[in-house]
């Protein structure tokens, strides 16, 4: 990809120095998270930019053309995964990382947020960003290519704080896969802070509030 995403940009304030990045989940687009970035309550003046994903035809979904951030062929933790489209991507969220590095925003004060696939794609670039980014929030989400994480993680990514959250009734990603993908980097010894709720899919009120209080206690927390 040679031009940065098309995006959603929502400024909280005047002259931000934070920028979160934020994923939208396969077949929808860069506006699904916008009302939830509303409803929360920082410290700080952010910046939020909302990538719309490329439409491409998706296997699971019978080859519908929808914006997805990689082609799925199966839910399964074990299906084979889309290495070209994850890559893709993650070149693509690079860009608008460079971006806003450009406009001044330093490495430590940007956030990589997504859900599912989004949420994929946010542990997968950030885990491979060569700086300590703010934070990775990873909503109903999962480990990408965890077979390749040991050669291509980067050492600063080790002190990046996860967020990852997910449902205990999730009929889309499993709980289990959500749990296994954290504990699989507790193991490599990153910062993940697990929280799960009574939900299927998707997002709850309670699960805001402890974004909100873990983007809080980010923002206000300078790096050692």
């Amino acid at each position: 990809m040679n031009s940065v995403l098309p995006h959603i940009t929502l400024d909280t304030g005047k002259s931000p120095q934070h920028s979160i990045i934020w994923m939208h989940g396969l077949g929808a687009d860069g506006e699904d998270f916008v009302s939830i970035a509303e409803e929360l309550k920082l410290p700080v003046a952010v910046r939020y930019l909302f990538p719309h994903a490329p439409k491409q035809p998706v296997t699971i979904n019978g080859g519908s053309i929808m914006r997805a951030w990689y082609d799925i062929t199966a839910f399964n933790a074990d299906a084979k995964q889309d290495v070209k489209g994850i890559r893709a991507s993650q070149a693509a969220i690079e860009m608008l990382i460079a971006q806003e590095k450009q406009r001044g925003i330093v490495a430590d004060n940007i956030f990589l947020a997504g859900f599912s696939q989004g949420g994929a794609i946010a542990l997968h670039t950030g885990l491979r960003h060569a700086s300590r980014l703010g934070g990775i929030l990873a909503l109903s989400a999962y480990l990408l290519q965890a077979e390749t994480l040991s050669s291509e993680a980067s050492a600063a990514a080790l002190n990046t704080p996860i967020f990852m959250a997910h449902g205990n009734s999730d009929p889309v990603v499993s709980y289990a896969r959500g749990i296994d993908s954290a504990n699989e980097l507790k193991n490599r010894g990153y910062q993940v802070e697990w929280h799960e709720y009574g939900m299927p899919h998707s997002v709850c009120a309670e699960e805001v509030r402890d974004i909100e209080t873990w983007l809080t206690h980010q923002l206000n927390t300078k790096p050692l």
